[in-house]
């Protein structure tokens, strides 16, 4: 289900063309929810409005590229595995469109090179399921506290920790022995 609630007309700090605007103190931050179960998506929900957040949800891609156009998210929790339209479909209409929503991924995708490729697709974060609400909510205020800039830093930074995890792991055995 989607619940919004006084979206229309709304600015946010991630507008269309790429610049913010800061966010007034008194001003909740719009938070999007896609996912497409309907019981994590609630839990999320309640528990994010609960926290202070304007919240609105999408049970999939194409609901939610359409509330993204419609209100200008500030952040985007968005799972991976949705049908018809996933979580990368969107993740690549928002570099597509330069949309400055960062986007926080919420995924059963544990492995590493899943991970590296939300990086690499936009996605400025990465939780793996299942995870406690509260470190999401934490997630989210660390997010909206950085600028555009901070954010790509930390984009990169995570994807820089992936790689070398990755390379460690795939280091041939006999680098090994003793």
């Amino acid at each position: 289900m989607s619940g919004m609630s006084g979206m229309s007309g709304m600015s946010g700090n991630a507008g269309r063309d790429g610049r913010e605007a800061p966010l007034s103190p008194a001003t909740p931050s719009r938070i999007l929810v896609v996912e497409d179960d309907p019981d994590i998506r609630q839990v999320l929900c309640v528990y994010l409005r609960h926290s202070g957040f304007e919240v609105f949800s999408a049970m999939d891609g194409s609901e939610a590229i359409r509330l993204i156009e419609q209100s200008a998210p500030h952040l985007i929790v968005l799972d991976l595995m949705m049908r018809p339209v996933d979580g990368w479909e969107v993740l690549h209409w928002l570099r597509a469109h330069q949309l400055a929503s960062p986007v926080l991924v919420l995924t059963a995708l544990y492995r590493l090179d899943e991970q590296v490729q939300g990086f690499e697709e936009g996605a400025i974060e990465y939780i793996t399921k299942p995870t406690q609400p509260g470190k999401i909510v934490e997630r989210i205020r660390t997010i909206l506290s950085l600028n555009a800039e901070q954010r790509t830093m930390l984009q990169r930074k995570r994807i820089d920790e992936r790689r070398s995890i990755m390379e460690r792991v795939e280091m041939p055995s006999d680098e090994f022995a003793l």
